[in-house]
């Protein structure tokens, strides 16, 4: 299915490029959630004439990421977890569980921009992990995961 896209969309393409993808991921994904619209001639005249608007909205929400992502980069976020006298965690700490302490910390992150390299952590110590708070802007944090108080 052909599509254009209203914006950048990671591994596919920049705002106004018209892409081929698959029609369950246009149907599903990209048209539901807004990143994309079918390319008909009048859907592409319609974004020709709304372009400036839709770059400045771009530009400010990478404005606003840039700006979040200044402010978290080089953070440290603690997750009290139960664990084993050998460090390793009953359970482990997921994406969900460090957008919930970065939010706690005042940072409005949803959870799939959580990024774990690895997988959820299961031990104790400190962990790099990346925040993906728009396509271009992804910052390091570490999350330090200490034992739980009994």
């Amino acid at each position: 299915m052909q599509i254009i896209l209203l914006e950048k969309v990671a591994n596919l393409g920049a705002l106004g490029d018209v892409v081929k993808v698959k029609d369950g991921y246009a149907r599903n994904f990209l048209i539901p959630s807004g990143r994309a619209r079918r390319a008909t001639e009048t859907a592409i005249k319609e974004f020709e004439a709304r372009r400036a608007e839709l770059e400045k909205a771009q530009a400010e929400k990478l404005a606003a990421a840039q700006g979040q992502g200044e402010k978290l980069s080089g953070k440290t976020i603690t997750v009290a977890q139960k664990a084993g006298v050998d460090g390793r965690l009953f359970g482990s700490v997921t994406n969900h569980d460090i957008a919930e302490g970065l939010k706690q910390a005042g940072f409005e992150v949803a959870k799939q921009q959580v990024r774990l390299p690895n997988g959820p952590l299961k031990t104790t110590g400190e962990h790099a992990v990346s925040v993906a708070l728009h396509t271009d802007v992804v910052v390091d944090i570490t999350v330090a995961v200490v034992p739980e108080a009994e």
